[in-house]
């Protein structure tokens, strides 16, 4: 499962506002925790 561009538009007030440095963004990281939740991690 992956949350397109569409999807997280729809979601992204209800997130943090990202400060500092910054490498991923809130769409990337929220794919990645779907991801280990879909697949899981050994």
């Amino acid at each position: 499962m992956e949350l397109t561009e569409a999807q997280y538009e729809r979601i992204k007030d209800g997130l943090p506002v990202q400060r500092g440095n910054i490498r991923l963004s809130n769409l990337q990281v929220l794919n990645a925790g779907l991801y280990v939740a879909e697949q899981g991690c050994k």
